[in-house]
């Protein structure tokens, strides 16, 4: 269940919007909204940002190959078949509202006292922006957050949007540098808790990711623009960025557990939710990390019972279904989310992880746009992945001899090694970007399509459609993007 706390609720609105009384309090009534300080919208629409990239993309966790459905369960013909329309999957109008929040928040903080707030809503508003781009490729942008003037703003490019975000993240890195005592955010900032230099990393590992992922395109504004930032630095092993307002485990106001724990774990009374029940293992994901014995396996899905064996066998294996398998096996034999993804109703909510990051380093070193070890960077990577979830042995695992995508001396293709353990990595907290990387390199090879024999394509989709509400409200302006063919129509960096 998606629970969004929602400051404004009007898509492209401009002006209006609610206080709050704590960052997980519902009480206010948004029909008679106060003023809003740059404090509770910056608290509000960070969390919020967290929801979305934790809960909203199980989609791309099936279809990449990380869960697949339960045996307990009806198939859904939208997932496992691709039969669905302009009413799933959808992150657009989500998405815009709190975008529009953060513009908000830029506009209400236009002082040079309150020029930390202004430079955090710009880089978020790319963070959340690179996401539209990503799910959606052309989306309005320059003609967006003008409701008073254009009702139907009209669409930009994917490749021109992610060209003016470089500039957006390089314009918040000088402006945070440029006021060195402007006011803190504090506690309002629940990511860094206005640790601003940080804030200018995660600006710079947001430029780079951006460039990694215009990758095919040779040249490209990102890569080009990397160089003037680059003594800023990165997120690398000792921080990633990490939403939390004070989680607690508790079901009051709509729900207060941290955002993967709420749609993918358990109730304050210990109760699983239903997507804990509905998504199990995916059998290619299960077997690619025993063919590289990756202990990871173990924290992120849960021992079950084996096979065809007498009920109250103690659980002692993982094992997972075969995507659109109509045989699917029940819960009873199948894993779930595991500790390692699923620790607490107060874990934070990641929105980029060191891991990724360090991954991201890597790949850029190999290209040459950076500088930098990418063996030292790789490893690095797999170490702060192994962390992340409580595993160990990552020196043992990385080090093993002749495994290639596993051991960096072994593997000839570096993307392709660099890629598949940053997948590997990705998984719960990430789902997007592992598509995102797959639709992008190919990589992982093998991620499994859909055996069911009423699926709609022979691969798996490469974007989902535009809304309905956009067809409805917003219909010339849509209606230029021509017509969306799941299967072929793709994001413009893509593979």
């Amino acid at each position: 269940m998606k629970k969004y706390i929602l400051i404004i609720a009007v898509l492209f609105a401009t002006g209006i919007t609610s206080c709050k009384k704590d960052y997980l309090s519902l009480e206010v009534n948004p029909n008679t909204p106060s003023v809003a300080t740059p404090q509770f919208l910056l608290a509000g629409a960070l969390k919020v940002a967290a929801d979305i990239v934790n809960q909203d993309y199980s989609n791309y966790a099936v279809w990449g190959g990380y869960w697949t459905s339960s045996g307990n369960y009806v198939p859904s013909p939208q997932l496992q078949q691709y039969q669905f329309t302009t009413d799933n999957y959808q992150v657009f109008s989500p998405l815009y509202t709190n975008l529009t929040n953060f513009n908000n928040l830029i506009a209400a903080s236009s002082t040079a006292d309150l020029a930390n707030f202004k430079a955090i809503g710009i880089i978020m508003k790319a963070y959340d922006f690179e996401e539209l781009v990503d799910v959606y490729n052309d989306v309005p942008y320059s003609q967006a957050f003008q409701a008073s003037t254009n009702f139907f703003p009209a669409y930009d490019k994917g490749q021109d949007i992610y060209n003016d975000l470089v500039k957006q993240l390089d314009a918040a890195i000088a402006l945070i540098g440029a006021n060195p005592t402007a006011t803190s955010p504090g506690k309002s900032d629940i990511v860094f808790q206005g640790n601003m230099a940080n804030w200018q990393k995660f600006a710079n590992t947001l430029k780079l990711r951006l460039a990694i992922r215009q990758s095919n395109l040779g040249t490209n504004a990102a890569q080009a623009d990397l160089a003037s930032t680059s003594a800023v630095g990165y997120i690398d092993g000792t921080f990633e960025a990490d939403v939390n307002p004070g989680y607690a485990n508790s079901d009051s106001n709509g729900g207060q557990e941290s955002a993967f724990w709420a749609a993918y774990g358990f109730d304050q009374n210990g109760n699983p939710t239903g997507s804990n029940i509905y998504y199990r293992a995916n059998a290619f994901f299960v077997n690619l990390l025993g063919i590289y014995n990756d202990p990871r396996l173990n924290e992120y899905f849960a021992l079950t019972q084996p096979p065809n064996t007498p009920s109250g066998t103690p659980a002692s294996i993982i094992r997972g279904n075969i995507f659109g398998d109509a045989g699917a096996l029940q819960n009873t034999y199948t894993s779930a989310i595991g500790p390692g993804l699923l620790k607490s109703a107060t874990q934070n909510a990641v929105i980029f992880s060191s891991a990724e990051s360090l991954f991201l380093q890597s790949e850029a070193a190999v290209r040459g746009w950076i500088t930098g070890d990418p063996k030292a960077l790789y490893q690095a990577a797999i170490t702060a992945s192994f962390a992340a979830v409580g595993a160990s042995g990552a020196t043992t695992y990385y080090s093993q001899p002749g495994i290639v995508n596993v051991n960096w001396d072994a593997s000839t293709d570096k993307i392709q090694a660099i890629v598949t353990q940053k997948y590997i990595s990705l998984i719960g907290y990430g789902n997007l970007e592992a598509y995102n990387e797959i639709r992008r390199t190919g990589y992982p090879v093998g991620v499994p399509v859909s055996i069911d024999p009423k699926r709609a394509g022979n691969t798996n989709p490469s974007r989902v459609f535009y809304p309905t509400s956009e067809y409805k409200q917003n219909a010339a302006n849509v209606g230029k993007e021509g017509t969306i063919n799941i299967f072929t129509s793709k994001i413009f960096w893509a593979k």
